[in-house]
């Protein structure tokens, strides 16, 4: 007689439904999430997904829902309400933008002690001191964009919350940190590139995806971590007069952070690039499906590919075994770098935004801005 099977949890329910959305949606945390958020939640991102919005928007929005329903339980000891009251967005603010000086005589200044111990220890929260103001804003739109795809409104645009906002940011101002300390120049490149001097798999992977995500304009670590075979395709050589034909292929891009996919958003590698990431799939036998993947204990290339996270963890690797500093580059490094370098060796800003994909000529230029000013003529009047 067949034994009956037992009825599942809402939590191992949960877990299920995030798992068939994982492989759109990454999850790492699943499990976690499952505990955390409610039937709702979950339905809300299974709709979302259903919707095609990006898998960049969607991580964000998820991990944005995670936190605000690990600090509504902690601040308030119940699951966040829908809508959301104007009291509750207000309380979210005080939490979270607060003046340091401030709380050092007034202990019930800024985000509870409490709160605070049991989002760390939920690993939500790592860094001290009151949050930027960039990431309240956003977090507070994604709840807003959230409620709405309930169907309901709550108080996100009420004058209260953007006084409050407004007023905290004035009292306590804090400068805006690039997403990379340092750029991810020319020089940095070759000592990153000098660490992948061997042929084995790991080493062939690297380089591969240090010259590909370079030269490319850039890339973004999401869009390297996506990358797939289908999505090049080879060129005729490039002809130079007194050597030898250089190797060329496009990458058509499909949807990025800034496009929808609609259009063939290519951007073109030549050289030196395509010999590394050629020789990569090679090695790896990748003539289809995803680009760079895990690599096991013993010399196993995965079938699925790298996680964002996992192209800023091997890049920082490679930071360290160059003799730098971790903590001053990540993988928005190598965005920043390709402008930068672009503006040391004199290439006009649109022709290296073709490259980039850049749709902000003030987000470019700021890059551009930052490596001529010093050398230029208007720092040298005297």
């Amino acid at each position: 007689m067949a034994k009956a099977k037992t009825s599942l949890t809402a939590v191992e329910r949960r877990a299920e439904e995030l798992d068939t959305i994982a492989a759109v949606l990454p999850i790492e945390r699943r499990d976690e999430l499952a505990e955390l958020l409610t039937d709702q939640d979950v339905e809300t991102l299974r709709h979302l997904v259903n919707q095609g919005m990006g898998d960049n928007t969607l991580r964000a929005l998820t991990s944005d829902l995670a936190y605000l329903e690990a600090w509504g339980l902690a601040a308030t000891g119940k699951s966040l309400p829908w809508p959301a009251p104007e009291a509750l967005l207000l309380k979210f603010v005080a939490h979270h933008l607060w003046d340091p000086d401030r709380r050092e005589t007034d202990p019930n200044h800024g985000m509870p002690a409490d709160v605070d111990e049991s989002l760390r220890s939920q690993g939500f929260l790592k860094s001290v001191g009151p949050h930027a103001p960039a990431t309240v804003r956003r977090r507070l739109a994604n709840w807003s964009t959230l409620s709405k795809w309930r169907g309901l409104d709550g108080a996100f645009a009420s004058p209260a919350l953007k006084s409050a906002i407004r007023l905290a940011v004035r009292a306590v101002p804090r400068t805006r940190r690039r997403k990379s300390a340092r750029a991810v120049t020319g020089d940095v490149m070759a000592k990153l590139l000098a660490t992948c001097a061997s042929d084995s798999l790991r080493d062939l992977r690297d380089r591969a995806m240090l010259m590909v995500a370079f030269a490319s304009g850039g890339r973004r670590r999401s869009e390297i971590a996506g990358l797939r075979r289908e999505q090049l395709t080879v060129e005729p050589p490039i002809p130079i007069e007194g050597g030898s034909p250089l190797r060329s292929l496009t990458i058509h891009l499909g949807r990025t952070k800034t496009t929808s996919g609609e259009q063939d958003d290519v951007v073109y590698l030549t050289g030196r690039p395509v010999e590394a990431l050629n020789a990569w799939m090679t090695r790896a036998k990748i003539d289809s499906g995803s680009v760079f993947r895990a690599i096991g204990r013993w010399g196993t290339v995965s079938k699925r590919a790298l996680d964002p996270q996992s192209i800023n963890a091997i890049i920082k690797q490679r930071v360290e075994m160059a003799g730098l500093e971790a903590c001053e580059f990540s993988a928005h490094g190598l965005r920043s770098g390709y402008l930068t370098e672009a503006a040391n060796r004199g290439i006009p800003l649109p022709e290296a935004m073709e490259q980039s994909r850049h749709r902000s000529v003030q987000q470019a230029s700021s890059y551009y801005n930052s490596a001529t000013r010093r050398s230029g003529r208007a720092a040298r009047f005297l």
